[in-house]
């Protein structure tokens, strides 16, 4: 408000003094509240206000809204302003239309019939203050109303060079809400030709503004590149006397500069052209000898101009990756700077070698700084620089210096910062695994980061461990004597406990030989950590003792006895104590022979692309080069039913050796639910792009989507369009259920705004409770997320609930909802029968509102072996042998809730020669009878 005080509006200058000098809040509103009072009896007065005071009251107004207080009234005054030929009074007009004026107001067709008149003026300070106004609003309607006026005024030979830059900058602010203003054909030429423009002022602003259409449409205006290689030669070879007006501390155009190099960077290669090549390559070549040169000035504004433009040419080079000496030339360059006292410089040094140590002409190069970088790993003060550091010999390693700067970030990772750990450990143990020549090696690195920083190590490492040693003979024998000797240490991390158990239930045998290490010392060292583990980890040990029952026989008694001992535990964790319970029975009733064929060694992992690697690349996305390791599959997280499924019936795992199911969510599937969902149903849900679920892979632009299909299975993909896929992965035990929902982004751009919401009333909710973990909100190109829900059902509930599924994908908002797989029959616990107890139950369920029927036609040529095959994924017991007609098929089953349990029986009778089926279903309750008929009914 300081100059507006300068214009002589002494009422104004008063009122900001009387409100600055209140003493609380409420004298402050009280003062405003008598000012508005009067303003308002002025506007509507019988007496004409002059252009001044109009000005010094919409000023007072403006001041007013400023400070947070609403503005209602003085919008036509403003307006009115905007026809002064005074440029105070139109600036104050123009002012505050840009900042109280709605663009549904009424008054704006007036605002936009003054600012063509405006523009149409031949007073340039007046065009310019209607532009400026323009680009302030910003709107649709303001693009739409100056579609034809702006361009015109940009490239018109008579337009003075002041107005050309403001109109370039309100056409770029134009173009960001709406596109579609920016004409093509001819225009385009024209545009790019303001880059030729004698006053860089319009230069500077045409760049900007040439930069963002190039984004959206690179090949139209391809031309710019050879007018920006023009204009930028010509100022990197100026001297900072023949610019003058542009030279900032003797850096010519330094802003300009540095746009030109950016709008080049949209290409690549740059330019075909060899003769532009040479004099771009000439122009990059004088930009790094003059960084070399004294400077010419001690202020740090000069090295701050110069550096601008020297980082961004640098940034050029490494974007063609195609001249080796310049490579070269900007990694020594690069170097320089590592030592150099500015913090901000040895950050920007770091972070440019690290691309440039993906070039295969300038790697070498950099590998020649390792010490240095490594120094600045330990030795900076600043976090962020040491985290760049680190990303640095990340990025420069290979195998030649591998296991020096795996040591070297092994020894930092003890004191590093918490912030960077996690990140640094991903990094060590993919280095370790790219590199190995001898996995012994790798073994150790792995050990020892589970050592140093155990809290730290995710999921996805210490499982990749486990599946290098099962896949590798040759270093399974290691693993087992190294982590048996790291379990000895006093203080172990549970990821150690976790990663021992695994790999001694496997090959504890290897080392049993030894007295240090005998099968009892093994057990004994495992069961000494049991009471300082989570319930997970217990589960995995107590998985780990059933496998000691097969290796070790003579110590059968002593884990029977802590099998029995937690059987008999009032624990609070029930899963704990069914498991012991189920593995001490196992132990007893099963013969050798068939406890060596189910507790056998886990089978070799298939290859598969590194997990590590996929997790590093969310953590920090865009930071990390790439990486060639391939990986087998993640082993499963071993919670319960997992460990069951992969320790102890393993004799699953090994029908499907060939294609050995990874459980991502820890959840097992019965095998009786995959029946029905393909030859895929044991893939998993990782690679939303390869081979997910073989057949149902769609890309065409219609959506899949068919709930109906989970009524007889857990797994799949739930919903697929050309944007999404939507796998789904469940597990249900009595009235509880967990469900992993796999969202892929199958394009190449960022889903940006990602928001699944659960759709399900509070009256609903009253019957199944469902809760929702939330997830990030941009689900990037390519990547995959998970979301996992839990679920509760408390009593029997018709439908499902809904998922509304929005983000934005290229701008455009998306949106669509979809049902989860969590009908009731997910809850139904099979119960098996014989024929005379069916039947008896089955009259007992006579009563009309006891049964439910309906006859339908089947939905294809009568299919009796895929009607079972759905049955038997269903939930229910199919009951063979009970049925006096052998085609027709029976079932029971009961639905678990949390206020009762609800008995059902249900009758399928095919009618061949009708090519019809009668559907009887008979239960406890009316609503789950009428629920589940309605469920199979047309299923057939």
């Amino acid at each position: 408000m300081a100059p507006v005080r300068g214009d002589g509006m002494r009422g104004l200058a008063v009122f900001i003094s009387d409100i600055r000098n209140c003493k609380s809040k409420e004298a402050e509103v009280k003062r405003i509240n008598k000012e508005l009072a009067n303003i308002r009896s002025k506007f509507k007065g019988d007496k004409t206000l002059d252009g001044y005071q109009k000005k010094k009251y919409v000023c007072k107004l403006l001041f007013i809204f400023l400070l947070g207080h609403d503005i209602d009234f003085g919008h036509m005054e403003a307006v009115n302003l905007l026809s002064s030929n005074k440029y105070s009074e139109k600036q104050i007009g123009y002012l505050f239309i840009s900042v109280l004026v709605n663009t549904n107001s009424d008054l704006i067709r007036l605002i936009i019939q003054s600012i063509k008149n405006d523009l149409q003026s031949r007073n340039p300070v007046h065009v310019n203050l209607a532009l400026q106004c323009i680009a302030n609003i910003g709107s649709r309607d303001m693009a739409e109303s100056f579609s034809n006026e702006i361009p015109k005024l940009l490239v018109s030979g008579d337009t003075m060079d002041v107005v050309k830059q403001s109109a370039a900058l309100c056409l770029l602010r134009l173009f960001r809400s709406s596109p579609d203003i920016i004409p093509g054909g001819e225009w385009t030429s024209r545009i790019i030709h303001l880059l030729n423009d004698q006053h860089m002022g319009v230069v500077t602003a045409a760049t900007s503004l040439i930069d963002a259409l190039v984004k959206r449409n690179p090949d139209e205006y391809k031309g710019c590149v050879n007018l920006a290689v023009s204009r930028l030669s010509r100022i990197v070879t100026a001297s900072y006397t023949d610019l003058q007006d542009y030279t900032y501390y003797f850096v010519p155009a330094p802003w300009l500069s540095v746009k030109l190099l950016r709008l080049l960077q949209n290409y690549n290669p740059v330019t075909e052209e060899a003769g532009v090549r040479a004099r771009l390559n000439e122009t990059l070549e004088t930009i790094l000898n003059k960084a070399q040169e004294p400077p010419k000035s001690k202020k740090v504004q000069h090295s701050n101009a110069k550096n601008a433009v020297l980082f961004e040419a640098i940034n050029l080079i490494i974007h063609s990756d195609s001249e080796p000496n310049l490579l070269v030339r900007a990694c020594n360059q690069l170097g320089q700077f590592l030592s150099n006292r500015e913090t901000n410089l040895r950050y920007l040094a770091l972070e440019s070698m690290c691309h440039l140590a993906t070039s295969e002409f300038s790697h070498e190069e950099v590998k020649k700084h390792q010490e240095v970088v490594i120094l600045s790993m330990k030795m900076e003060k600043d976090v962020s620089v040491r985290q760049m550091a680190v990303d640095l010999l990340y990025a420069m390693c290979d195998r030649g210096n591998a296991e020096e700067i795996v040591q070297e970030m092994l020894n930092y990772l003890e004191t590093a910062d918490y912030s960077i750990r996690e990140e640094m450990v991903l990094k060590v143990a993919i280095l370790a695994e790219k590199y190995a020549t001898d996995y012994t090696w790798y073994v150790d690195v792995i050990l020892n980061l589970i050592r140093i920083a155990g809290d730290y190590v995710s999921e996805e490492v210490w499982y990749r461990v486990i599946q290098i040693v099962i896949n590798r003979e040759e270093v399974q024998g290691y693993a087992a004597k190294t982590v048996f000797e790291a379990l000895q240490a006093p203080a172990c991390h549970e990821n150690m406990v976790k990663v021992g158990g695994y790999i001694l239930g496997e090959f504890g045998n290897l080392i049993a030989g030894d007295s240090r290490s005998a099968p009892l010392v093994q057990f004994k060292l495992l069961h000494s950590k049991y009471h300082l583990c989570s319930p997970m980890t217990r589960a995995l040990l107590l998985s780990t003792y059933i496998k000691f029952i097969n290796l070790f026989p003579e110590i059968r008694t002593n884990i029977q006895d802590v099998f029995r001992q937690h059987s008999n535990l009032r624990s609070a964790d029930a899963e704990l104590q069914q498991r012991a319970s189920e593995y001490l029975q196992l132990s007893i009733v099963a013969s050798t022979d068939v406890l060596a064929t189910v507790l056998e060694e886990m089978p070799s992992f298939p290859e598969r692309e590194s997990s590590i690697l996929a997790v590093l690349k969310k953590k920090k996305p865009g930071r990390v080069p790439e990486n060639e390791i391939r990986e087998s599959k993640s082993p499963a997280p071993l919670t319960s039913a997992a460990q069951n499924n992969a320790l102890v019936n393993n004799s699953h795992s090994k029908l499907n050796n060939s294609n050995a199911n990874t459980d991502l969510l820890g959840l097992s599937t019965p095998p009786s639910n995959n029946i029905g969902s393909g030859s895929n149903s044991n893939s998993t849900l990782i690679d939303v792009l390869g081979d997910m679920y073989g057949s149902n892979s769609n890309n065409n632009s219609s959506a899949v989507y068919n709930t109906k299909k989970f009524l007889f299975k857990n797994n799949g993909v739930l919903f697929e369009n050309e944007m999404l896929q939507i796998g789904v992965k469940s597990e249900f035990r009595q009235n509880l259920g967990r469900l992993g929902l796999f969202y892929g982004n199958k394009t190449q751009v960022p889903l940006t705004n990602f928001n699944p919401v659960l759709q399900w009333s509070a009256e609903d909710a009253l019957k199944l409770n469902v809760q929702m973990k939330g997830v990030e909100p941009t689900l990037e190109a390519g990547a995959q997320i998970q979301q996992l829900l839990t679920a509760e059902c408390i009593e029997d509930y018709a439908d499902a609930p809904t998922i509304e599924i929005s983000f934005r994908y290229n701008g455009t908002q998306q949106k669509f909802s979809i049902k989860l797989p969590l009908s009731v029959n997910k809850f139904f616990e099979p119960t098996e029968m014989n024929a005379e107890s069916f039947f008896a139950r089955w009259k007992n369920l006579s009563g009309e509102q006891q049964r439910s029927q309906k006859v339908f036609k089947a939905a294809q040529p009568l299919d009796l072996p895929g009607a079972r095959n759905k049955l038997m994924g269903f939930g229910m017991q199919l009951l063979d042998q009970v049925d006096p007609n052998p085609d027709n098929m029976v079932c029971a089953g009961i639905i678990h809730t949390q206020s009762q349990q609800v008995g059902c029986l249900m009758r399928l009778e095919p009618n061949k020669q009708a090519q019809m089926f009668r559907l009887t279903v008979r239960a406890s309750k009316e609503t789950v009878t009428r629920e589940i008929c309605d469920l199979l009914t047309d299923q057939f």
